[in-house]
């Protein structure tokens, strides 16, 4: 067993080496203009950031007001009866609130979290677990279909959502299951 994870450790360290001289290699093997493609692809890449950017701010700034006026915790307070009845600790609703919108957010509140309870408590790992299981939702929709001037999202908002929702929920119990 020991071999094989040294044998697993050591291929490790080869493949993003291999990935970033492979492919090169591979496009000039086929005949490809590799650097040119990879200016253009940059090129492509720089205006998308730049039409992203006012979705990004917009999402930030709803962020940045509703913490800052202390609606969050007028929120967690007002749902912290409801929340303890179902066995959801109210510490962890921002997570649910924020992740959807950002990740850099969420982070911060898994952050916040740390430094409030420790890195071995309940809270935080259900907090972890929202964050690497859940998706941030609306920052996608407005980042790639913002890219590609899609105004209409349709299903995508409310499919993401419900994914993210029970994602949430199965992290708590989840996670109060296996260390609870």
């Amino acid at each position: 067993m020991e071999t094989f994870r040294t044998a697993i450790e050591l291929l490790s360290v080869f493949v993003l080496p291999t990935l970033i001289v492979g492919f090169p290699l591979y496009g000039l093997y086929k005949g490809v203009p590799v650097y040119e493609e990879f200016v253009e692809g940059a090129k492509e890449g720089f205006d998308v950031a730049v039409m992203i950017i006012p979705y990004l701010v917009a999402i930030l700034f709803a962020i940045g007001m509703f913490r800052a006026s202390g609606a969050m915790e007028f929120l967690v307070e007002g749902l912290r009866p409801v929340l303890s009845l179902i066995n959801i600790p109210p510490e962890v609703l921002p997570m649910g609130i924020i992740r959807p919108l950002t990740g850099s957010g969420s982070a911060g509140i898994v952050v916040d979290l740390i430094n409030q309870y420790g890195e071995d408590s309940l809270i935080v790992k259900i907090a972890a677990t929202m964050f690497g299981s859940t998706e941030t939702t609306f920052y996608v929709i407005a980042v790639y279909f913002g890219a590609v001037n899609i105004k209409k999202t349709r299903h995508a908002v409310p499919a993401g959502l419900i994914a993210d929702f029970f994602a949430m929920i199965l992290a708590v119990y989840v996670v109060q299951l296996l260390f609870a």
